[in-house]
């Protein structure tokens, strides 16, 4: 479920997950909360799909759909997936935010994704604007809340981790030079939640 208010240019999910959301938009110096859902539970109207190798706006192979009232992504359509990374984009950006999504994986890994890919997914916020992305670019400029579910191994994999495609973070005061970084973020079980300040990256 996604909750909050927020300071991104964009918000977008990332592909492989069935989400539920919401959203609440926080007023400057006030103390009400004025919660959005995001995603009606019907159609993907409120929303703009980005997948590499294809226009904005093109949801390629029914790649993003609605099931059981929720954001689905699956890639039974796909023969290969040839790199053709997926987004979905809020259509209005927002400032102030807390971000509170609920997900779980389902399903089979695309044909041919790259092993990095298995159950692993997320929220991109702080985006660029899908209309400027060029049909080859994989993935928007944003910082990424990286959602990874679990291998079935027996071993624990952290979520809430930080990657950032395109974007220079400073965290801890220091620049953060890894593309990912474990941010002990607050994902616990398929719930993970946001909060942004007022900075703008």
């Amino acid at each position: 479920m996604i909750s909050g208010p927020h300071e991104a240019k964009m918000l977008l999910i990332a592909a492989a997950v069935v989400v539920s959301m919401s959203a609440v938009r926080v007023q400057e110096a006030a103390d009400e909360e004025d919660w959005i859902r995001l995603f009606n539970g019907h159609d993907l109207d409120d929303w703009i799909v980005k997948i590499r190798r294809h226009p904005v706006g093109e949801n390629y192979a029914n790649t993003f759909r609605v099931e059981d009232g929720l954001l689905t992504v699956a890639y039974d359509g796909y023969a290969d997936f040839d790199e053709q990374f997926g987004h979905i984009f809020y259509r209005e950006p927002f400032s102030h935010y807390r971000l509170r999504i609920e997900y779980r994986f389902i399903g089979d890994q695309a044909p041919n994704a790259p092993d990095w890919a298995i159950r692993n997914s997320g929220a991109m916020i702080h985006s660029q604007d899908p209309a400027t992305m060029p049909p080859m670019q994989d993935f928007p400029i944003s910082v990424e809340v990286q959602f990874l579910g679990g291998l079935s191994d027996g071993n624990e994999r952290p979520t809430g981790n930080m990657c950032s495609p395109g974007t220079d973070v400073v965290y801890r005061g220091m620049r953060a030079h890894r593309h990912s970084t474990a941010i002990n973020g607050s994902c616990r079980r398929h719930l993970c939640s946001v909060t942004s300040g007022s900075s703008t990256t």
